[in-house]
Formats: C-alpha cells, sequence, structure tokens
C-alpha cells in the first residue's frame, strides 16, 4: 500500500438531513461541477450487482430518484446472486425502473455505469474478473465507470484497477459508504470516493443526493477510499467494545445497565452518533438479530481487514483487537445454538460482540437481565 498523504476532504455536497423529500445540494459548495449536458443519446444506463442490506436501499433510491443531470436511462439492470430480493425490489418500483439482468456479463457490456456492492473480497475479485473477460470479448465503444462500493482490503483495489484498466474506455473507482440499512432507505448514507476525476464527478452526482446526503474525495490513489472505510470502522468497533464493557462491568456492580444507557445518551452526549446510540440500544435489550442489521460475519470480517491493516502500517490498534476476540466467542456460541437446532437468532448481528464480554465476566452471554440483579452491599 502506497503510503501518500491523503489529501484534505472535501465535500461533494450535502442533502438536508431534516427533510426527507428530495432536493438538489448546494451547488456552489460542489467540488465537482455538474457534468457537460450530454445529446438526448447519452442517458446513462446503470448496472448493480449485489442486491444486499444496503444494495437494496441504494440502488432502489436511484431507481426513484434518478437525477436529471447526468441523466440517467430507466430502468436500471440489477444483478444478484440470489433472485429473492431483486424481484422483490422489481415488484416493489415496477419494470418500468428495475429490470432483473440474466448475468454479470450482461450488465458488464450493456451498462455505462455499474455499481458493486459485495460482501466479501473474493467475491469482488471474482466478479470484476467476469467483468473483464466480458468486455475484453466485446470491447466498449465508450466510457465505462465501474464503482466499487463494498468493504474490501485496499490492496484489493490495485488488483480490480489491473483488470478494468486494460480494456479501452474503463475506469474504476472506489466508493465505499458508511451508514445502516435504515440509514440507506432514507438516503443519509456518506461515501468516501478515489480515483479518476472526471469519473468521481459523474459518480458523485448520481448519488448525491438520490443514495447518499454527502460524498467526501481521496483523491485519486484507488485505495484511500477502502483505508479510511476501515479506519472509521475501527472508530465504530472500538467504540461498541467500549460500551460493551461498560454495559458488562455495570451488570457485575449491580448497577442497572439502563443508567449506562442514559449516561451515553442523556446529559453528557459522549456518542450522540445515532449509529453508536443504535449499537448501545442493541446491547441493552439484546436485540441481536441481524438480518435487518449489520451481520457479525461482516464485523468478523472487517476487524480482520482492519487488524491486516493495522500490521502493514505498524499502526497498533488494542482496542480492535480486543473487539476481534469477542465477535469470534459470540459468534462459537451463534453457532453452537446452530448446531443444538436452537438458535435464538437466524443472524446474528455484530453488537452482539457485547456476550464475548459477558462470558468472560461470567454472565450469560446474549441474555443481560440475569446478570443484572446482582446486589452490592453499600
Amino acid at each position: 500500500m502506497s503510503h501518500n498523504a491523503i489529501r484534505p476532504l472535501t465535500n461533494i455536497g450535502d442533502a438536508p438531513s431534516h427533510n426527507p423529500s428530495l432536493s438538489a445540494p448546494n451547488s456552489a459548495a460542489l467540488p465537482y461541477s455538474r457534468p457537460a449536458t450530454p445529446g438526448a443519446h447519452d442517458h446513462l444506463r446503470i448496472g448493480w450487482i449485489g442486491v444486499g442490506a444496503l444494495g437494496y436501499h441504494m440502488v432502489g433510491n436511484l431507481a426513484k430518484y434518478p437525477p436529471a443531470r447526468p441523466p440517467v436511462a430507466l430502468p436500471i439492470r440489477i444483478w444478484n446472486r440470489s433472485s429473492e430480493r431483486p424481484r422483490k425490489l422489481q415488484q416493489e418500483l415496477g419494470n418500468d425502473k428495475i429490470v432483473i439482468a440474466q448475468s454479470i456479463e450482461e450488465v458488464a457490456t450493456t451498462c455505462d455505469v455499474i455499481f458493486t456492492s459485495l460482501a466479501a473480497d473474493d467475491v469482488v475479485k471474482g466478479i470484476y474478473t467476469k467483468f473483464a473477460e466480458a468486455l475484453k470479448a466485446h470491447p466498449p465503444s465508450k466510457n465505462k465507470i465501474f464503482v466499487e462500493t463494498s468493504t474490501v482490503y485496499p490492496k484489493i483495489s490495485g488488483e480490480l484497477d489491473s483488470l478494468i484498466s486494460s480494456i479501452p474506455h474503463c475506469h474504476l473507482i472506489t466508493s465505499p459508504v458508511f451508514g445502516q440499512p435504515a440509514a440507506a432507505a432514507a438516503r443519509q448514507l456518506v461515501a468516501y470516493m478515489a480515483g479518476d476525476y472526471q469519473s468521481k464527478k459523474i459518480v458523485a452526482h448520481l448519488l448525491v443526493p438520490a443514495v447518499a446526503r454527502k460524498v467526501s474525495d481521496l483523491g485519486g490513489n484507488l485505495e484511500k477510499a477502502p483505508t479510511f472505510k476501515l479506519i472509521g470502522n475501527a472508530v465504530i468497533l472500538s467504540s461498541m467494545e467500549v460500551i460493551a464493557e461498560a454495559y458488562t462491568m455495570a451488570a457485575k456492580s449491580g448497577i442497572d445497565q439502563a443508567v449506562v444507557a442514559e449516561f451515553i445518551k442523556g446529559e453528557y452526549q459522549l456518542f450522540p452518533s445515532p449509529i453508536w446510540l443504535n449499537y448501545s440500544n442493541k446491547m441493552l435489550n439484546n436485540l441481536f438479530d441481524g438480518s435487518s442489521g449489520f451481520a457479525i460475519d461482516g464485523g468478523v470480517k472487517d476487524a480482520t481487514h482492519i487488524r491486516h491493516l493495522s500490521t502493514d502500517m505498524n499502526s497498533p490498534m488494542p482496542t480492535v483487537d480486543v473487539a476481534f476476540q469477542h465477535l469470534l466467542s459470540a459468534r462459537a456460541l451463534h453457532e453452537s445454538q446452530k448446531r443444538a437446532g436452537n438458535p435464538e437468532f437466524p443472524v446474528l448481528d455484530w453488537s452482539a460482540m457485547v456476550g464475548g464480554v459477558r462470558l468472560a465476566a461470567g454472565l450469560p452471554a446474549l441474555h443481560k437481565d440475569e446478570g443484572s440483579s446482582v446486589e452490592k452491599d453499600d
């Protein structure tokens, strides 16, 4: 990984968070002007690979609120490994907004801007290998932009760029996003971009305000955006670890954990972010169903990447190391429940890492209540 300094962040735009209606960002605040007005035949054909918890809402919002400039040609062509989510989205929005592609190759060869939102590095590499094979067999005659939004290890970006940049007229940018599915549904994601300037300019205006409330530019080095994504996730994960430890200490001390919750969100406002307050609430109330949140497998993957980055950069992140162990403990407990045929949750949310902390303290792992009634003498 390159050690070049990251440029100061520059906001591409904000959609007002207080107003759920779609409104254009303030053009005076944009480092990128609007793309030049193309001819009527130059409407961008959008493709989307990966319709998971975030991708479902992202592509859905882009289909519902396509920008006029750059103009988008509907319907958007989507592909997912399983067909359930694509069919649901198509039924929800209609055939005039969403069409289901028959193959990855179809998306690559027929679309001008192709977004990928995938769960794992090997899946990302496999998809982009198929992109490259399809486009080498059918070389494009005009520009194509590939937008990788997944959370991957930064060095993967170079491998993807080698695949894509070897094909004439093809460009890759990295643009991971921050936000939970609820934020994606509300168009409140925040994206960080790196790569080709003109490509970022086009994609930024596709995303804001239809999909995200803000985009920040990290320069031309494709590795910078996924690196920052891991740094941001390290902050979130480390904060979750501190909250989990605080709740567990309160339980062992005979203090109602609701008091800790009030301390976090009350007068002191230690964690004002909705993300942290949401995870705090999940830990407080044992809300560990990850089917609509962030599954613990994804948390383990991200923590593994963060620790790898820490090693590569010789920059220790000890809190992440501890949190990683607690994620593994919680996942192991869940796997044991599944083997016994009695899992409490079909998919475990990564906030269940508090179970690893509770287990180390001798408390029931996925239930706080049994350990909360300990009475201590004054």
